[in-house]
C-alpha cells in the first residue's frame, strides 16, 4: 500500500461526481443535476453543450495524469483505482459515440449481415493502455455498445417533452439496466432473461416501439476474433400479435409444430420460441386476447424456460426475454376470471404504462408539434418543417386543442397523410357506445381534469342517467342552477363531430 498512488483530492471529487453521472439514468432529472454540478453549470445550459463542457474538464485531468505517468489503474489503492477507471470509460465511450451511432444505422440499413466493427480493437487497446484486463475491456466494450443503443432507440423513437414521456424513457432504461447500473454491469448483465415486461396503454400508444426499444437494446457479447458481435440487435427482437391468428393456429405460432402435426402442417415450422435468441426478446402483443389453456402453456415456459413444438415429443430450451403487452384493462380481465392470476404474477416483473396521446398534449402543448414533425419528416424528408405549421393549424382548427385522439400516435400519423392528401382532418367521427364513464374514471387516472372538468365530466354523466338538473342537484349536492351551468358551458364548447 506505501507504493500506491493517491489522487489528489480535487481530482478524486471530480471523478466521483463523473462516476455518479456515469451510474446515472440518463433520461432521469438525477442525471441532469449531477451534470450541472460537476462544473457548477447553469440548469438552463443544453444536454450536449454540458456533456462537452465535462468531457474538455475530464480529458485534461487525464492529460495531465498521463504526462507525469500517473493514469494506470492498477497503480492506485482499490478505491482510487475504481473511480479512474470509470472516468476512463466515461471519456472513451463519449469519444467513440458517434462511431456507434453510425454502426447501429448502418446495421440496421443491412440487417441481413451482422457487420464489422473498425473501431473495436483500438478502443480496448485504449482501455487496456490504461491498466484494464484484456477481459474486462471485452466486457466493457460490449457494455457500451448496449449502452449506446439503448439510448439510441429510447431517445430516437420515443419522442416527446411530456412528463409522462419523460418518465417513460426513465422506466425503459431501468427496464433495461435497473436501478442500479453498477450492480447491472458487474452481476446481471446476463442474467436478465427472468425478468419479463407487461406493457398497458391503449391501442395506438406506441407499445410495440416500446417493446423494440427493450428488445434490441440487451447485452450481445463481442467476438473479439471476427470483429463483429455475436449476432445483430436487428435479429435479437422478435415480435407477435396474438390477435391476428384464429385459436387454432396460435399455438403453432407461438411454439412451432412439427411436419404432420395437424391437416396443413407439410413441413416444420419454428414459432417465436424458437426463433429467439439466447441475448434477444419476443413481444407478444394483445397478450390479453389469449385464451386459459395458451396462458397455462405460456406460464409453464416461463416458469421451466423449456417448450415443445405442436406434434413433438422432444423439449427446447428458451434464453429470452418477454415482453408483453395490451390495450385491455387487466383488472377486469382478472376480475372475470379470463386472464390468470398466476399468468398475470409471472409476466408482471416491471409493469409499463404507455402514456395516451391525450394526456401527453394536456401535459406539453408542444408534445403535437414535436411528433407532428417526426412524422412528417418521415414522410417528406428534408421538406418536412414547410409544412409543419400548416398541418399544425389545420389540425388545431379542425378539431380543436382537445380533440381526444381515441387511436392515439397512430391516428395522429393518419391524421397528417389525409391532411397532406385533402388538406382537412375532421377527426375519428364513427360512432361509439357512450363511454362516459370510462372516460372519466381515465381522465382522473391520468390527472388529466383539473376541479372544474372533474364536476363538469361527473355532472353530464349523471345527466344521461337523470336527465334533469333538480336529480343532478339531488346527486351532487349542487344548486340546480350551479349543475345547469356545468352542464350548459359542455355542451357548448363540444364540437358534435367529436364524439
Amino acid at each position: 500500500m506505501r507504493n500506491k498512488k493517491i489522487l489528489s483530492d480535487n481530482d478524486r471529487h471530480f471523478f466521483e461526481l463523473v462516476t455518479e453521472s456515469t451510474f446515472a439514468n440518463p433520461f432521469s432529472n438525477e442525471r441532469e443535476e449531477l451534470n450541472q454540478k460537476i462544473l457548477k453549470l447553469s440548469p438552463t445550459i443544453d444536454k450536449k453543450e454540458a456533456i462537452e463542457q465535462i468531457m474538455a474538464a475530464l480529458s485534461l485531468r487525464l492529460n495531465k495524469l498521463r504526462k507525469n505517468n500517473a493514469d494506470n489503474i492498477n497503480s492506485y489503492s482499490h478505491a482510487d483505482s475504481k473511480l479512474l477507471k470509470f472516468a476512463i470509460l466515461f471519456d472513451l465511450f463519449h469519444q467513440y459515440c458517434q462511431q456507434f451511432d453510425d454502426h447501429i444505422l448502418a446495421q440496421a440499413s443491412e440487417p441481413a449481415v451482422n457487420l464489422p466493427l473498425s473501431f473495436a480493437n483500438e478502443m480496448m487497446q485504449a482501455m487496456t493502455k490504461h491498466g484494464i484486463s484484456e477481459r474486462e475491456a471485452l466486457h466493457y466494450f460490449a457494455l457500451s455498445y448496449q449502452v449506446r443503443r439503448a439510448f439510441f432507440f429510447i431517445n430516437g423513437s420515443l419522442l416527446g417533452t411530456s412528463e409522462s414521456m419523460r418518465h417513460l424513457r426513465k422506466q425503459l432504461w431501468n427496464n433495461i439496466f435497473t436501478c442500479d447500473v453498477h450492480r447491472y454491469m458487474e452481476s446481471m448483465w446476463n442474467r436478465m432473461e427472468d425478468f419479463s415486461t407487461l406493457l398497458l396503454g391503449g391501442t395506438g400508444t406506441g407499445k410495440g416501439t416500446a417493446a423494440a426499444a427493450i428488445g434490441r437494446s440487451g447485452y450481445i457479447p463481442f467476438d473479439k476474433k471476427n470483429n463483429f458481435f455475436t449476432e445483430s440487435f436487428t435479429t435479437s427482437f422478435v415480435s407477435l400479435n396474438l390477435s391476428q391468428f384464429p385459436e387454432s393456429l396460435i399455438e403453432s405460432e407461438i411454439f412451432g409444430h412439427r411436419k404432420g402435426a395437424f391437416t396443413g402442417a407439410i413441413d416444420n415450422h419454428k414459432g417465436i420460441f424458437s426463433r429467439c435468441s439466447e441475448h434477444g426478446a419476443i413481444f407478444l402483443d394483445e397478450i390479453g386476447d389469449v385464451t386459459i389453456p395458451v396462458q397455462i402453456k405460456l406460464l409453464q415456459v416461463l416458469q421451466e424456460r423449456t417448450f415443445s413444438p405442436v406434434g413433438s415429443h422432444s423439449t427446447e430450451n428458451f434464453k429470452g426475454r418477454v415482453i408483453a403487452a395490451t390495450n385491455r384493462p387487466l383488472d377486469n380481465l382478472r376480475t372475470k376470471g379470463v386472464f390468470r392470476d398466476d399468468f398475470y404474477y409471472r409476466l408482471c416483473s416491471d409493469e409499463i404504462t404507455v402514456p395516451s396521446l391525450h394526456q401527453r398534449i394536456m401535459e406539453d402543448e408542444n408534445e403535437l408539434k414535436i411528433l407532428l414533425s417526426h412524422i412528417l419528416k418521415k414522410l417528406l424528408g428534408d421538406n418536412a418543417e414547410n409544412f409543419l405549421s400548416q398541418t399544425l393549424s389545420t389540425i388545431i382548427k379542425d378539431v380543436g386543442k382537445d380533440y381526444k385522439w381515441p387511436g392515439n400516435v397512430r391516428e395522429l400519423e393518419q391524421a397528417t397523410r389525409r391532411i397532406l392528401l385533402n388538406g382537412h382532418y375532421r377527426g375519428d367521427t364513427a360512432e361509439k357506445p357512450d363511454n362516459t364513464k370510462n372516460n372519466l374514471l381515465t381522465n382522473i387516472d391520468d390527472g388529466a381534469l383539473n376541479a372544474d372538468e372533474l364536476i363538469t365530466e361527473y355532472c353530464k354523466m349523471l345527466y344521461k342517467r337523470h336527465p334533469t338538473y333538480g336529480e343532478v342537484a339531488r346527486h351532487t349536492g349542487l344548486d340546480w342552477r350551479t349543475v345547469k351551468k356545468y352542464i350548459a358551458a359542455k355542451e357548448r364548447k363540444e364540437p358534435k363531430h367529436f364524439y
